[in-house]
């Protein structure tokens, strides 16, 4: 599958509201796919923005976009990745000679394919008498010796796609197997991840650049294909074949699902409604189930239930270590062991 320029990628800005394709991406992508390339200045019509590869950020004229990358390939269908240690000069593929003139005795392939069966491990190698040890989650290179450090990057190859074996494509570890007949008229879907308590957590936004109807938008594009998405800096890829989450700085794997739901009546006050607690920088923030920073135990739709069935009642809810007190009559929410008291408001 491809884009309708032809690509197997498509980089998009978010600006709060919606997901929109950048005009002319191949240059964006042809930069990304330089190893030594940190990142890369845009000309907007509100002005230039610069997008950091590493951390997959935006920085410039225009305030709190987001930035993603998504590929769009069929299921026999792999893109090419590239392994980079910075020399003491330049980015060195694995594989190649670099500055001592010593090519060391692993390539990207097998790094990938390291990789790919634990993004969290390690993968140990030689180079002469010394021996290397490459962390997937911190992305360096250590010399088990000196125990000198060195940064460490994966990027694709520029417009480089193979086609697998078909008979290769159940190999990965499936965590959760989607529906045969991704269509179902009757039915919307829900997409969660694991949360670290071990609770499934709906991806919802502000919070996170995708919610569940985009998830399933992509899905019936092609549901063997991967996104990407961010949640706060954090950038991750979702892979629908396997059904998992990866962060794609720490290599940190979760497990996903996607169950249907009958399409019921709601209240259209109920199901829009919106719930913000002002934080300490006086910025207005959603809560957000299971959420990465705090594993929030309630979300504004499960707010906005409680508050149908008692708009002058108590909540207690649970965020991180701290228990809560939400008051409805007040609009504030209290923290039980410090009794730090912040306004909340519905929208």
């Amino acid at each position: 599958m491809a884009t309708a320029s032809g690509n197997h990628f498509e980089w998009q800005l978010f600006n709060g509201q919606q997901w929109g394709s950048i005009l002319n991406d191949f240059v964006i992508e042809a930069h990304y796919c330089q190893p030594g390339a940190n990142g890369i200045t845009i000309n907007l019509s509100m002005g230039p923005v610069y997008i950091d590869f590493d951390e997959m950020t935006v920085d410039g004229a225009v305030v709190n976009l987001g930035v993603r990358r998504n590929t769009l390939l069929s299921p026999n269908q792999k893109e090419v990745m590239g392994w980079y240690y910075k020399d003491n000069h330049r980015w060195c593929e694995y594989g190649s000679h670099g500055s001592g003139r010593r090519s060391s005795s692993v390539r990207s392939d097998f790094i990938e394919q390291q990789y790919n069966r634990n993004p969290r491990g390690s993968v140990q190698f030689t180079v002469g008498s010394m021996t290397y040890k490459v962390d997937f989650t911190a992305m360096t290179q250590t010399n088990l010796s000196t125990y000198m450090l060195r940064k460490v990057r994966r990027r694709p190859k520029f417009n480089e796609v193979v086609t697998t074996n078909s008979s290769n494509q159940n190999s990965l570890p499936l965590l959760a197997s989607p529906s045969a007949n991704p269509s179902n008229s009757s039915s919307h879907y829900i997409w969660e991840f694991m949360g670290d308590e071990g609770i499934w957590a709906e991806y919802q936004k502000p919070g996170c650049s995708l919610d569940s109807a985009e998830i399933e938008r992509l899905y019936q594009l092609n549901p063997q294909s991967q996104v990407s998405f961010t949640v706060r800096r954090f950038s991750y890829t979702l892979d629908f074949s396997g059904m998992y989450q990866v962060n794609n700085k720490y290599g940190t794997r979760r497990a996903i699902r996607r169950t249907a739901s009958e399409i019921q009546p709601t209240n259209s006050t109920s199901s829009q409604a919106r719930w913000q607690f002002k934080d300490m920088d006086g910025q207005w923030n959603d809560y957000i189930k299971g959420g990465s920073w705090g594993c929030c135990s309630v979300s504004s739709q499960d707010i906005e239930a409680q508050y149908q069935q008692d708009s002058s009642g108590i909540m207690s809810f649970r965020a991180g270590r701290f228990s809560y007190e939400l008051d409805f009559s007040d609009m504030t929410q209290t923290n039980l062991s410090t009794n730090t008291t912040r306004s909340v408001r519905r929208l």
